[in-house]
């Protein structure tokens, strides 16, 4: 009854325990056996043809073709790169040569090991349902489907939150010098939330993660496993730009360098996206007034120009644009000179949409007793929180409230010393929201100096 129940969804299964004195913990295993969908238990799995474009249909069969789901990117100080995935349909050898439908691209197998706490086995084959690590796959990040390279498939794939929070960060010494840009791209690789990138106009290698904790446990992780020590900046909000309002824009590239010139002519229409939906391009040129070979360029000069907005160099973000209309030379028109057109004709635009900034608003939950519940929600209202709920576990009082991430920096010690020790807090990103205009010209001046 407790299975059919699980199954169905109408029971959610609490067992207790302590992983770290080992109490309960075979219970769990046995209940996960016992009460929990095995991988017959759940109908096909479906994905999208890369091909067609349709929706395909994987069941949990050994006789299917072969897809997998790469979750996760390690990389083991003894045997290099191991990339865990899970094996939908299908199964797969090891060596053997499968297709990344997610980049295109085909790899080959390595070794397969069967992880087992702090032992590996290696296997010669997996099968549907299985779990393993594969050795060799240089290619292949998490979220990203490996599939059979006569049958592709593209699974739905693990989204991940942009990163909210930026520091710089310098070596220490000469030798850290050497081993930092290494140990930088191996945790990008383990981690699709954390991000690095070189900063051209200062000269600084920038990291960015999901919050001040994320990004303390990566640096301690790079003293620790990489043995490099990094100074770090004070850390910076991940604000974005986006506009109000609907526009349209020109722009031309006409350069003449005496023989052949430059001729790139385009008409942008910008409308205000979804919270949240990114960047949206739309190709609506008609009658040949832009011949097709060049609108990519125009494509990849918005998306250019959409990296450093005009209020405080932020991205800018949640935009649809369209192409609209424009003009080219039969000799001096390039590919180079729509890219520079797009570009010119974005910035303008965002000029002209009444821009504005994006903060990013965390969820935080604080756990307190009691005794000090007044004085955090005082100093949860002078952060500009949001105050959505308070609840009760025991005798321990549990906010809940939205507050922007730039009014949390350094507030795990300030919850403690408002509650002598006892309150903790937890916090994810949530959502971006529009800035108050009371904040907006001393973020604007505060990015324009960065």
């Amino acid at each position: 009854a407790l299975r059919r129940a699980s199954l169905a969804n109408k029971v959610v299964l609490v067992l207790c325990g302590s992983a770290l004195r080992n109490k309960g913990i075979q219970p769990l295993l046995d209940a996960i056996v016992d009460y929990l969908p095995s991988p017959l238990d759940v109908p096909p799995f479906e994905g999208i043809d890369p091909k067609t474009g349709k929706v395909a249909t994987r069941p949990v069969d050994e006789a299917a073709p072969f897809s997998a789901l790469a979750f996760k990117v390690v990389s083991d100080p003894f045997v290099g790169r191991l990339v865990y995935f899970r094996v939908y349909s299908g199964k797969v050898k090891a060596k053997a040569q499968v297709l990344n439908s997610t980049r295109e691209r085909k790899e080959r197998l390595g070794r397969l090991l069967q992880m087992h706490a702090n032992h590996r086995e290696e296997v010669d084959e997996v099968y549907a349902g299985g779990i393993a690590a594969a050795l060799g796959l240089k290619s292949t990040f998490t979220g990203d489907t490996l599939c059979d390279p006569s049958k592709p498939i593209l699974l739905e794939a693990i989204r991940f939150p942009e990163p909210v929070i930026s520091v710089a960060i310098e070596p220490k010494t000469k030798a850290d010098q050497d081993r930092i840009g290494n140990a930088l791209v191996k945790l990008t690789e383990e981690d699709p939330t954390f991000e690095t990138c070189y900063d051209q106009e200062t000269g600084q290698t920038i990291i960015s993660g999901m919050g001040e904790l994320h990004l303390e446990v990566l640096l301690e992780r790079m003293r620790r496993e990489f043995r490099v020590e990094a100074r770090t900046g004070k850390p910076q909000v991940a604000y974005k730009e986006t506009i109000t309002q609907p526009t349209q824009a020109e722009g031309r590239f006409i350069k003449q360098f005496g023989g052949r010139g430059q001729y790139g002519h385009v008409v942008l229409k910008l409308e205000p996206g979804e919270r949240g939906s990114g960047f949206a391009f739309t190709n609506q040129i008609r009658a040949g007034s832009i011949p097709k070979e060049f609108i990519p360029a125009v494509k990849a000069g918005v998306k250019e120009a959409l990296e450093r907005g005009v209020l405080a160099n932020y991205p800018i973000v949640d935009i649809k644009v369209t192409l609209h209309d424009g003009s080219f030379h039969q000799v001096d028109s390039s590919e180079l000179a729509f890219k520079m057109a797009g570009s010119i004709a974005l910035k303008e635009g965002v000029r002209r949409a009444k821009p504005t900034l994006l903060e990013p608003i965390m969820k935080l939950d604080a756990f307190t007793p009691e005794q000090f519940l007044g004085d955090i929600l005082g100093d949860l209202d002078a952060r500009r929180a949001h105050i959505e709920g308070i609840g009760v576990q025991g005798d321990t009082r549990v906010i809940h409230a939205l507050v922007p991430l730039g009014e949390t920096f350094g507030y795990a010690t300030i919850i403690r010393s408002l509650s002598q020790g006892r309150a903790t807090y937890s916090m994810e990103f949530h959502h971006y929201q529009e800035l108050s205009p009371a904040l907006l010209e001393q973020i604007i001046i505060g990015g324009r100096a960065m």
